[in-house]
């Protein structure tokens, strides 16, 4: 298995327009590779975006504390333990973030213009991970609680917070379009189709939103699969807006892994790409289909 590593013109804040070189021959394991990745991320972000370093570290660190928890807090909350959504939210805030703070090192964007991003993301999304973790330690729902005047306030914080945010990934989107990134082409085409699925997995949670749940057919809680949770008894929303939201790692990184293992035209790499992406989005849709007609994505 090949190793990851970040590519040293990227590390050293060059310009160049080549991807970052993330596969070589030189790996022993996917672990360790991956590893390495998120540790050369972090350097990366660390010294080109500081406040989005120091934001992704304060979500894993949260997420550390929801693990502490889960082991001596036995308190539940629809059936599952209250800490569980503030851990997965606290990893997946974490993951967006780092991603983020690389993605952007990738745009053309002047100082002034990068500061301004990278400080409305941070904090909008470190307020409302705030919010639901204090939740979940107070043994309440974050989402979808209109239970008091108190609660509805910071859920509705939350709706504000994430669409900021909302409107961040729509400037990305159009910037994808009209710059020129410094990467490969079909790289950057990739990066565009992330955007907009995960502007299409936004979309969903709008969906959660103004149903007040996540479920469909029956009320929130009950059985689900370990971890996720998602409902094995009904639809739910939740699987096709996870799917959506990490479509930003997930279709970028099949590209980049594209040019370094098949070396053709940049136009067949694109084509590749874009039928991946498409295939990609219609799993999304299948989901969210199958969901709104109350059926779960796995029967148990």
């Amino acid at each position: 298995m090949n190793s990851i590593v970040i590519n040293e013109e990227l590390q050293s804040g060059s310009e160049s327009t080549s991807s970052p070189q993330i596969f070589s021959s030189n790996s022993r394991s996917l672990f360790s590779g991956i590893r390495k990745l998120a540790s050369q991320l972090l350097s990366l972000v660390r010294r080109e975006s500081p406040i989005l370093f120091w934001i992704t570290v304060t979500s894993f660190l949260f997420a550390v504390v929801c693990l502490g928890g889960l082991v001596v807090d036995d308190r539940m909350l629809m059936g599952v333990n209250v800490w569980l959504k503030p851990l997965k939210f606290s990893i997946s805030t974490g993951i967006y973030i780092l991603t983020l703070g690389y993605l952007i090192t990738l745009y053309p964007y002047s100082k002034r213009k990068k500061w301004y991003i990278n400080g409305i993301v941070s904090w909008t999304m470190i307020i409302e991970l705030a919010i639901i973790v204090y939740q979940g330690a107070r043994g309440v729902q974050s989402h979808y609680n209109m239970s008091s005047a108190f609660d509805g306030i910071l859920y509705g914080s939350m709706g504000i917070l994430v669409g900021v945010n909302v409107i961040i990934m729509i400037l990305f989107i159009i910037d994808t379009i009209r710059l020129k990134l410094k990467t490969e082409k079909s790289i950057q085409w990739a990066i565009l189709i992330g955007w907009l699925v995960v502007f299409f997995g936004s979309w969903v949670g709008g969906q959660m939103i103004g149903q007040l749940a996540h479920n469909v057919g029956v009320a929130d809680g009950g059985a689900g699969l370990p971890l996720l949770n998602w409902s094995t008894i009904a639809g739910d929303l939740r699987v096709a807006h996870f799917f959506g939201l990490h479509g930003i790692q997930i279709i970028p990184l099949f590209a980049l892994w594209l040019v370094k293992k098949w070396q053709v035209p940049t136009k067949n790499q694109i084509i590749a790409v874009t039928i991946f992406g498409l295939f990609y989005a219609a799993w999304i849709g299948y989901t969210f289909y199958q969901a709104k007609q109350g059926m779960a994505l796995i029967n148990v």
